[in-house]
């Protein structure tokens, strides 16, 4: 019986998979802030800005640059809300839904948003306009309900002035 020699088996790249795109955006992000102090969670932001979101398949190459493991880096990016894993929609609706603004109406936007979009939270419309994500504070408080439309703050939210906001972002 022959014995079997000591195989290390071959490991794929990682990034092998990634776009032209994605493979820039993770490789300049690290070489700009590969020696900051937490420089994963800038790493990440620059990927997202880059990129729109933090696409899974960046991860393996993320973790290798950083000689961080792969579940750290997932890790990260699925405890942040702010981290998107999936491509959103040319706008971002984040709606507000920390106590304050449940407390002036948030409960009802939320249901209205979502029925005049016709998603759930994390879904993005069907002509891919808008993704619409929970936050758990804007720092709006005394001006709740709150959204933020892409980077635009927006209080005193009412399912009208919703629809109003909507329709402007769409136009």
């Amino acid at each position: 019986m022959k014995r079997a020699r000591n195989v290390i088996p071959i490991q794929p790249v990682p990034g092998a998979n990634l776009s032209p795109e994605q493979r820039a955006a993770v490789t300049g992000a690290v070489r700009a802030n590969r020696d900051q102090p937490g420089n994963l969670l800038v790493v990440l932001h620059a990927v997202q800005d880059a990129l729109g979101y933090v696409p899974a398949d960046t991860i393996p190459l993320i973790a290798f640059e950083l000689n961080l493991s792969r579940a750290e880096v997932h890790g990260v990016v699925s405890f942040y809300h702010g981290f998107l894993k999936e491509k959103p929609g040319r706008h971002v609706l984040h709606l507000c839904r920390a106590e304050a603004c449940q407390s002036v109406g948030a409960v009802a936007l939320e249901a209205h948003a979502k029925r005049s979009l016709g998603i759930d939270f994390h879904g993005t419309t069907t002509d891919g306009a808008v993704t619409l994500e929970p936050v758990y504070c804007l720092g709006n408080c005394a001006l709740g309900p709150a959204l933020m439309i892409d980077d635009k703050l927006c209080g005193r939210v009412t399912p009208a002035r919703f629809d109003q906001l909507v329709a402007d972002m769409r136009a």
